[in-house]
């Protein structure tokens, strides 16, 4: 699909440089194309059922000066009606138009006016994370025996549930990321962290080690080889937890690597990790992220007040 240069030039910004991941950046190009086939659509009253086929490459800066903060309204009420979008979905739209419109405007002097400047982004209610219990954890990781690489996915399973990595952290992991008891994590927006590597984590990396097979890529040694000899995608691993997981004692509704992540986040925050503690390790770049964690406390405080013995009054 040819695409506009403005917009091709916006998606390379993105990633030279403000840093952002070649994934954020495909979501980026999702949105602002279906914003642009929307526009183009009311324009030329065509129909939007045919909305994936309109072509947007003769969509020019000028058509986009002519935008108002009406016409991002009447997109997003689209997104809402018509797409089923959640109020999650929508959000991630309203931050790539304003990102976008900013650039425009601020960067490359395209628009003297931007209408995405008080586009409101939609209230998303607060969703507690999901996770295993220790026991349910633990058959978890009991469930990898089964599994015909049990070694290399025992070490993956544990980095999870130890370390509280992202998939797409784990998938990027190189031989060389670790130094001694130190993996060098790189997580999102390209930012570099040490995390430290425990007792279990050493064990089960020695163990896979002695069984790693060979990579037949290019590029960097990947810590973590396929059974091909290739870097896994993180569509593989989740494919992996969803297997182990239909193998354990008691498996877990659409239990996913981010799932694991949460696990390992709440179990820390459980023995007592302080939340800057934890935003350290999991990388969040604002502590308000990390909060999602205290919920636990919130339970715990429940429990004590209903032991209280004056409660049987």
């Amino acid at each position: 699909m040819k695409l506009p240069k403005y917009l091709r030039d916006f998606l390379i910004y993105l990633t030279t440089i403000t840093g952002k991941s070649p994934r954020t950046r495909k979501e980026y190009e999702y949105d602002l194309i279906l914003f642009l086939r929307f526009i183009k659509a009311i324009e030329q009253d065509l129909d939007m059922k045919n909305i994936h086929k309109i072509d947007i490459s003769d969509v020019t800066i000028d058509s986009i000066k002519e935008l108002a903060l009406e016409d991002l309204y009447l997109f997003m009420e689209y997104c809402e009606v018509q797409r089923g979008n959640s109020a999650a979905s929508r959000a991630r739209k309203v931050a790539t138009l304003k990102s976008f419109f900013k650039y425009l405007k601020g960067k490359r002097r395209l628009l003297e006016e931007n209408p995405a400047e008080h586009l409101e982004t939609p209230k998303i209610g607060k969703r507690q994370p999901v996770y295993l219990n220790f026991q349910e954890a633990q058959q978890f990781i009991g469930a990898v025996d089964y599994q015909h690489h049990s070694s290399r996915d025992y070490c993956m399973m544990v980095f999870f549930l130890n370390l509280g990595i992202r998939v797409s952290e784990l998938c990027s992991l190189n031989l060389h990321s670790i130094n001694d008891r130190m993996l060098t994590v790189i997580g999102k927006g390209d930012k570099e962290r040490q995390v430290y590597l425990n007792d279990a984590c050493l064990t089960a990396l020695e163990n896979y080690l002695l069984e790693r097979k060979p990579y037949k890529g290019e590029g960097p040694e990947p810590l973590f080889v396929s059974q091909k000899g290739t870097r896994f995608a993180r569509q593989t691993i989740a494919k992996i937890v969803k297997q182990i997981n239909q193998n354990s004692v008691t498996p877990k509704e659409k239990l996913t690597p981010h799932k694991l992540r949460h696990t390992s986040a709440t179990m820390m925050y459980k023995a007592g990790a302080d939340i800057r503690s934890l935003q350290a390790i999991l990388g969040h770049s604002s502590v308000a992220t990390t909060q999602i964690y205290t919920h636990i406390e919130d339970e715990q405080i429940q429990e004590v007040l209903k032991n209280n013995p004056f409660n049987s009054l």
